[in-house]
This record gives structure tokens, sequence and C-alpha cells, in this order.
């Protein structure tokens, strides 16, 4: 499987860390393309999260309008946007494909393709509901950084990563996850 993650200037970076980690554990993840908004450097600097490398990850210029993920024939499998900024969100909904986050976006949905938005924003404005229906209504998969309790978490780390698996889960990667009532 072949898998992209764009990394937007929303805060919740510990979520881009992790659904990484775990893509990277997963024996179906062979290439992952990593692309990153020109904010989202400076979230992941001020939450204190460094991103995990390795050679199966890509880095993308966020610039590069000529990287494989920006066209069809290059076969992504599916696209994880996280976190995902409400800008993002907008930018996609409506087809804005100025950067390529939102190009490879773009190419996703066209494709029918998987792609998961992990929203980051609270509340949500009309026009923020608004854009993520018309993405649910272009297959899109939305999924608010809204972790669960039911489980006890102890840490942040525990509390996100039920939430991560999740995400993971939903772009079609089979990973190990936890069961209802089960702990982390």
């Amino acid at each position: 499987m072949k898998v992209i993650v764009a990394v937007t200037g929303a805060s919740g970076a510990i979520y881009a860390r992790q659904v990484l980690e775990l893509l990277l554990e997963s024996r179906d993840v062979e290439e992952i393309a990593l692309l990153r908004s020109t904010h989202a450097p400076d979230v992941l600097e001020a939450e204190g999260v460094a991103l995990p490398t390795s050679e199966r990850i890509t880095p993308m210029d966020n610039n590069d309008m000529w990287a494989s993920v920006a066209s069809g024939s290059a076969q992504w499998d599916a696209m994880i946007v996280v976190p995902a900024s409400m800008g993002c969100v907008a930018r996609i909904a409506s087809g804005v494909s100025e950067r390529l986050i939102e190009r490879a976006a773009d190419v996703m949905l066209k494709e029918r393709r998987r792609v998961v938005v992990v929203v980051r924003e609270a509340p949500y404005s009309l026009i923020h509901l608004r854009n993520m229906t018309t993405l649910t209504e272009a297959g899109a998969v939305v999924i608010p950084a809204s972790p669960a309790f039911y489980f006890r978490p102890t840490t942040i780390e525990e509390l996100c990563m039920h939430h991560s698996r999740r995400i993971v889960a939903a772009a079609g990667v089979s990973i190990e996850r936890r069961e209802w009532g089960e702990r982390n």
C-alpha cells in the first residue's frame, strides 16, 4: 500500500506522529509520501513533536506540483490529512489546488480513493460544517480530532493513540486495534 500523509498547521501534531508510526509498523504499507504545509513545522516545534524518519517516508515539497502525488497515474492508495486546518479543508472542498496537499487530495477524490481528513477546530462555524459536508459527499472520511475516554487512558499519548489507530484504520490500513472496553 502507498499512503500520503499531509500535515497542516493545525494543532494536534501528536496525531501526525502517531499515524506515521502506525503506518511504519504496518507490513501493508510499503511507501509513505509526507507533505507539510508552510506552518506545519511551526506547530510541530511549538508542540514539541518530531515526526519519525524512515527510508519508507519520502518528504515532498508542498510547492512541487510535479511530485508523483499530484497525478492519478501514480496509484497512491490512501491519503490522511492530519491534523487538517480549516483553511486546508476549505481549499480541498472547493477544489482549490494551489499547493501539493490540496492537489493530492483533489487527485485522490477524483480517482475515488480513500481520503481521511482529521479536522482540528472548535467550535465549527456553518462554513466549516458545509466544507466538511462537501468533503463527505465527495467521498472523504472526516474524523474530528476528538479522542475517546471510555477505555480510561492515563496519559495523553494513550488517549491520542486510540484515536490515531482509528484514523489509520479508516484509511484502509490493517493494524492492531483495541476492542471496546480493552485498555490501550
